[in-house]
């Protein structure tokens, strides 16, 4: 897949349901501790290294998780459905339309990133594309949090949240995601897989989140 399609098919399907996927998902991290882990840790390395972007934030319910751990979050996603969400749920809270494949920031402006399961519908071959550009905006010492589901298949979904919709979902490999991070030039420095849970069973399978930081200048 080419990634303007990839890019176009991502963002119609999530215009499609960015209502019905915010009321579906705005609680689901309460029954997720581990998953809240992985945030306050990343909360606790990036609370004062300025502004954090939140790539892929959807309706923007983990942007406003992490400003509640004190973090200077803000959100960026391909669908502006889902950021007129956002921007009515989060009054206040600074939310942009983009793409994670050329962010409209400037080099090394934030202190943080997260890829909050928001690769899960890029083609592996993309990776290293949407890796580097968080590398790119990252300051020196700036650390960067993804979750992804692990596995190594493609779906294609027909339906999703209440809609018709076109989508392809991609499982990876941990081993996959950790070597295509070095290669940005990102470090991989803490690793949590989890099984899935009673919501995920059984479609879901294992979930996977690292904590990576770009390395200081000398």
């Amino acid at each position: 897949m080419t990634e303007s399609s990839y890019l176009h098919e991502t963002r119609v399907a999530y215009d499609t349901v960015a209502a019905d996927y915010a009321e579906l998902l705005r609680d689901e991290l309460d029954g997720k501790p581990l998953d809240r882990a992985m945030l306050a840790a990343f909360a606790e390395l990036v609370r004062e290294a300025g502004e954090v972007a939140d790539l892929g934030c959807g309706p923007g319910r983990v942007t406003a998780h992490l400003r509640a751990l004190g973090v200077d979050a803000f959100g960026v996603d391909l669908s502006p459905e889902m950021i007129s969400v956002a921007r009515r749920s989060h009054p206040g809270v600074r939310f942009e339309v983009g793409s994670m494949t050329a962010l409209d920031l400037a080099d090394e402006a934030v202190g943080g990133a997260v890829l909050w399961y928001s690769t899960v519908h890029t083609p592996p071959e993309l990776l290293p594309k949407v890796f580097a550009e968080a590398h790119r905006v990252l300051a020196p010492g700036g650390h960067l949090l993804i979750a992804f589901k692990v596995g190594d298949q493609r779906r294609h979904l027909s339906r999703g949240y209440g809609h018709e919709l076109s989508l392809d979902v991609y499982w990876n490999p941990p081993e996959q995601i950790a070597e295509l991070l070095g290669k940005a030039g990102l470090v991989v420095d803490a690793r949590l897989i989890r099984e899935p849970d009673a919501s995920e069973r059984p479609r879901s399978g294992q979930q996977g989140f690292f904590l990576a930081y770009k390395p200081g200048r000398d």
